[in-house]
């Protein structure tokens, strides 16, 4: 690599103003995409439609942005909208054709993410569709994954190691009576790379494993923690609800079919780095295209994964810059009040939980902290105190 190239490469990275901006820019808009998509989350609403109002606010907010830069800067969905409901874990971002409805009551999953310039902010949020506070194993369950979220976020810092966060996320859920969702990998973030090398495990298991790591300055993370009152040992049901996928760059097999052909250049077209939604395709080409693409390993599936009726999945997934001042969480969005059936009383949580997120330091510039979690110390509850619907 030329001293040059490694200028660039080194240009890239938290230590660039201009790339920690455009993180803070894409993170704005997916905070307020997630308002918009939260506020359509009603009774009879058609989960379809709240998927393409998610995803239609990104690209218009993007598409305002950097309209005269010199050089074209690519920029839009990240991470198509999904909204999984109750015991589906995640995935779920259905086709036009579909007519699945949300009901009061639903305990609803939102995932979704933005980009500028390929800098990426991901965010998840549950939500229960009822008035009031919300209560018995719904509360435990969102309470789980939020507290482990708040956990993560002060052990995921620069000298600690990655398999640290994975023993704390369970210990969190176990204290709630809940399972982590195996299987959940959160990945550090690169410029075009959602998924990057380095990574922790939400639950370790024989079958999924990821490389010892540790956590380094001006690094980027999505943390995604995803809890269940179920076995936290998901199935899928039907490869016919998988619409999300991602390109695998590193895949050339020369496909046989002409549909498929003509997908896969639509798709390094349109979405050369990261995932989208088959909606977004031409869907009589899609279908019949997009099974030999997955088959041959040109496109990565994101599947529709069930834990049993009757058990209730809770997410929360944010994004966080490991700056040299500390960790700053970009995305996030407040819970609805919880009353959950269990308490944290184990000496060790409430030790994580006091950490600070930021280096103190005297008479620094304080940062604006409205969003949840964003204080320098938390309670397991924290971001529970007021409701925002």
């Amino acid at each position: 690599m030329s001293s040059e190239d490694e200028r660039d490469e080194k240009e890239l990275d938290l230590t660039s103003s201009e790339v920690v901006t455009k993180y803070k820019n894409a993170a704005e808009i997916v905070n307020k995409a997630l308002q918009v998509v939260l506020a359509e989350c009603k009774p009879k609403a058609k989960i379809v439609d709240i998927c393409e109002k998610g995803d239609a606010f990104i690209k218009e907010q993007t598409g305002n942005m950097y309209k005269n830069a010199k050089k074209k800067i690519d920029r839009g969905v990240a991470f198509p909208t999904c909204v999984s409901v109750n015991n589906t874990v995640g995935h779920f971002s259905p086709l036009a054709s579909d007519e699945t409805v949300l009901e009061e009551g639903d305990m609803v999953k939102i995932d979704m993410g933005c980009h500028i310039d390929g800098f990426i902010a991901l965010v998840a949020h549950t939500h229960v569709i009822q008035e009031g506070p919300i209560t018995g194993r719904k509360a435990d369950v969102i309470a789980a994954a939020n507290t482990a979220a708040e956990v993560a976020l002060r052990l995921v810092r620069p000298g600690k190691k990655n398999h640290a966060v994975t023993e704390a996320i369970q210990k969190v859920a176990e204290a709630y009576d809940c399972k982590i969702v195996e299987g959940v990998i959160s990945h550090q973030m690169k410029q075009n790379v959602i998924d990057g090398s380095k990574s922790f495990l939400s639950v370790s298991t024989p079958e999924t494993r990821v490389d010892d790591a540790e956590f380094e300055e001006n690094e980027v993370y999505a943390i995604d923690i995803v809890a269940s009152t179920g076995d936290g040992k998901p199935k899928l049901l039907d490869e016919k609800q998988t619409t999300v996928y991602k390109k695998d760059a590193a895949v050339n097999y020369q496909l046989k079919m002409k549909a498929s052909r003509f997908i896969i250049s639509e798709i390094k077209e349109k979405f050369p780095h990261m995932p989208f939604t088959a909606r977004s395709l031409e869907e009589k080409r899609a279908r019949l295209g997009l099974v030999e693409c997955v088959n041959h390993g040109h496109l990565q599936p994101y599947p529709v994964l069930y834990e049993k009726p009757g058990d209730f999945v809770a997410q929360i997934k944010f994004t966080v810059l490991l700056m040299p001042n500390g960790s700053d969480r970009i995305t996030s969005h407040t819970l609805q009040e919880l009353q959950p059936t269990k308490t944290i009383d184990d000496p060790e949580i409430k030790g994580w939980l006091a950490l600070g997120i930021k280096k103190k330091k005297g008479g620094g510039k304080k940062k604006k902290a409205k969003k949840a979690g964003e204080k320098e110390e938390a309670e397991p509850m924290e971001a529970s105190s007021s409701a925002q619907e």
